[in-house]
């Protein structure tokens, strides 16, 4: 009698142990074929899908992009169109043609046919290819950052002058638009900030 109720049990505890066994295999086989249909874009049954749903599964997984990446990406779009706008506006301020400066020399700049903010800047025994860089002063300013040229306008003039001799290789140079402004503020030069305090 006890052999036949440790037999019993054993049997039972067997048995139980298989259908663990049996349960975990099906549970894993199903969640195998939801994750390959959803990386096929194949249709899922529907004992597949509830599979997933108990098991956790998300069947949209490979097709889904975090947040923070689509907002990160959104973020640097909206930067590099920004900085696009600005580099335009700039170059769109730069004077070109042929410019006369002091001492007989000259400067010529045009801009690039194929690039919008890229000018050739070029006189007598240089040339360079500058971009636009933003100033806080107003002041346009081109770079050719290999060369190390720099060339600098303001209202009434320009120069360009190389960084790394620290020489001037032009100065006082003038477009029309220049003309115009340097002679304006020589009939009518600004008032200086010390005066009046004699008077005071």
């Amino acid at each position: 009698m006890k052999h036949r109720t440790a037999a019993r049990a054993l049997f039972a505890t067997t048995a139980f142990a298989g259908l663990l066994a049996s349960g975990a295999a099906l549970a894993q086989t199903q969640t195998q074929a939801a994750t390959t249909a959803a990386s096929h874009g194949a249709g899922l049954s529907p004992s597949t899908i509830s599979a997933a749903a108990i098991l956790g599964v998300d069947l949209n997984t490979n097709n889904a992009q975090p947040a923070a990446a689509v907002s990160s990406t959104a973020t640097a779009t909206a930067t590099a169109t920004a900085a696009a706008a600005n580099m335009q506006a700039l170059a769109g301020q730069v004077h070109t043609g042929r410019m006369n400066c002091e001492l007989g020399k000259h400067v010529n700049i045009v801009p690039s046919s194929q690039q919008p903010d890229l000018f050739e800047v070029s006189g007598s025994g240089f040339k360079f290819h500058m971009t636009p860089v933003l100033t806080s002063t107003g002041t346009v300013r081109l770079e050719d950052s290999k060369a190390g040229a720099i060339w600098l306008q303001i209202a009434n003039k320009s120069m360009l002058m190389n960084q790394k001799t620290g020489q001037r290789l032009a100065d006082e140079c003038m477009s029309p638009q220049q003309m115009q402004v340097a002679e304006a503020i020589r009939l009518n030069p600004p008032k200086s900030l010390l005066e009046g305090i004699g008077g005071q």
